[in-house]
């Protein structure tokens, strides 16, 4: 029993081992990195009466606003042009037309000048309304130029006031403007409905929501967002997919958007050489009311129909986005297999079965992102190069061989050492 439990937990933490080594991310780059363009951030921040509020770690949620923006400016990295846009800071009245229109930009974007931006942020005091969608908009303004990553960061502490201007359908239009900009929203001690509406705005650009409820979280949660604005980012290249392969556009390695409506197929072609391998990704989101039940299916097929491989997922409405992948290795052709094509035309299928809620739009359809990599494959020299172990395999059989013998081994001594013991 020894031997057998031993050899068992052995061989088990080999295979975990080597597991965990054989797998592959399913990344691309597309386009050219953008990272030699300025980055750009514009904060934006909600003055409006209620951050008055006493409740993160016994202070004003404005003192809490205030501190996070003195750490985060002071942390900026000088690569950044960073700018800071007010919402609700202007304007006490009671008129909501006034009210609604009260945002401003209190620094605008450019080279930071932190003893300045400091000082602009001390001035503010808590006043008026939430106009969270018109601030939107003139924030997508202030970011409008230049080729860089543009971010914004709203922080909030209350649902928009200013409907039926519905900051998530802003959010929407922002990102159908194709000018690469992220939202991501924070919900200072939000509730419920709060939470749902900065989820729906930051998922509507594929920014992030957090929920803050103390100071510190805040400022890393900001320095975290303007740390991010200044990687190197990918530029995604649009395409438009077929309803049928043979009319397909033919995709390089790279990272591409489309839109599929409900009940499309996408079709796309990639040529893989002897050799090389296809990884594949597809992420179809959804940017408006569905039902609760989904997926998102990839397939691989040759050029007459005969399915190579499929990757799928499902859903039941805990997320709006849904994600799946495959790969596909090109076996090498030997010099006198004159039969076997150097390279081979692949066809990639990419369907969805999201389906819409009562009244809601059908068009454009819902956004995907595919991601295509081509490298070099796993060798041709083993029948089983296409578990991506390649002559890994050879390593495992030593590995397991020596378990094995070393198993026998331990459990001869230890049956020796008792018998010594029973007959001492």
């Amino acid at each position: 029993m020894i031997t057998s439990k031993r050899l068992a937990a052995g061989v088990c933490a080999l295979l975990a081992a080597l597991t965990a080594g054989i797998a592959f991310p399913v990344a691309a780059v597309a386009g050219e990195p953008t990272g030699e363009t300025t980055p750009k951030v514009d904060l934006v921040l909600d003055v409006s009466g209620s951050m008055r509020t006493r409740d993160i770690d016994g202070g004003t949620r404005m003192a809490a606003a205030k501190q996070a923006f003195n750490e985060v400016l002071d942390a900026t990295p000088e690569e950044v042009e960073l700018g800071i846009r007010t919402l609700g800071a202007d304007y006490p009245g009671d008129d909501r037309k006034t009210g609604c229109k009260d945002t401003a930009q209190l620094y605008p974007v450019g080279p930071l000048d932190r003893t300045e931006a400091k000082t602009a942020v001390a001035t503010l005091s808590p006043t008026g309304w939430t106009p969270i969608g018109p601030a939107l908009l003139k924030a997508a303004d202030d970011l409008d130029a230049g080729a860089g990553s543009k971010r914004i960061v709203l922080i909030s502490d209350g649902e928009d006031t200013c409907a039926p201007l519905d900051p998530c359908e802003v959010a929407r239009e922002i990102a159908a403007k194709g000018i690469g900009l992220t939202i991501d929203t924070l919900g200072l001690v939000p509730n419920a409905k709060m939470r749902q509406q900065l989820s729906c705005i930051a998922e509507a650009t594929g920014g992030t929501y957090t929920s803050v409820e103390h100071a510190d979280e805040l400022t890393n949660r900001v320095n975290q967002l303007v740390d991010r604005a200044a990687d190197p980012v990918v530029t995604p290249v649009a395409t438009q997919g077929a309803s049928a392969c043979a009319k397909a556009p033919a995709l390089k390695s790279g990272l591409y958007t489309d839109r599929e409506e409900f009940g499309q197929e996408r079709w796309y072609r990639v040529e893989v050489p002897a050799g090389q391998e296809l990884r594949a990704s597809v992420s179809v989101a959804a940017d408006r009311a569905v039902g609760p039940s989904y997926g998102a299916l990839l397939r691989a097929v040759t050029g007459h129909g005969r399915e190579i491989v499929r990757g799928e997922a499902a859903g039941t409405g805990r997320t709006d986005i849904i994600s799946t992948g495959l790969r596909y290795p090109k076996p090498e052709r030997d010099d006198d297999d004159s039969d076997k094509p150097a390279a081979e035309t692949v066809c990639l299928q990419v369907t969805h079965s999201f389906s819409p809620t009562s009244g809601v739009k059908t068009t454009p359809g819902l956004p995907l992102e595919l991601t295509v990599d081509v490298v070099d494959g796993p060798s041709a020299a083993s029948d089983v190069a296409s578990f991506g172990l390649g002559r890994g395999w050879w390593l495992l059989g030593t590995l397991i061989l020596t378990g094995f013998l070393a198993g026998l081994v331990w459990g001869w001594l230890s049956r020796w050492r008792l018998a010594v013991w029973r007959t001492n």
